[in-house]
């Protein structure tokens, strides 16, 4: 699949997005190591912390059917920027890979792609105290 196919999948999802408060419909597109992709919208909560990105709604999406190698996300917001995950959404995804490339498009079309470690240079990791 190439980017285009992948982004065109992020839009679609975006069609489905819940955002009554913001107006800002996103959807997100994640590729597996196998080639399977798992999609997801953004679903907004009155509590904003109750919110969820739609990059964690399709990586979840995937998780939950026993996925755990994830090689692309695309991420298509419906603003004049480029939609560039979170700060929570960059911690979630390094959880899974550092290495994952990263595809953001905006309104236009246009997207850009990053490398998840260059968005999150110094990821939260946590060494466990077991032996």
């Amino acid at each position: 699949m190439n980017d285009m196919e992948l982004l065109n999948m992020a839009f679609d999802a975006s069609k489905s997005a819940y955002a009554p408060h913001s107006g800002y419909y996103v959807g997100a597109a994640v590729e597996c190591a196998d080639g399977t992709i798992y999609t997801g919208c953004n679903v907004e909560n009155l509590s904003f912390g109750a919110t969820l990105c739609a990059e964690r709604v399709a990586v979840s999406k995937a998780v939950s059917d026993g996925k755990r190698d994830f090689t692309r996300i695309a991420i298509y917001g419906s603003g004049a920027d480029y939609c560039v995950p979170c700060g929570i959404c960059r911690q979630f995804l390094s959880e899974f890979s550092n290495d994952i490339d990263v595809l953001c498009a905006k309104d236009d079309g246009r997207y850009v792609t990053y490398k998840l470690s260059l968005l999150l240079p110094h990821a939260f990791r946590f060494q466990s105290a077991k032996p």
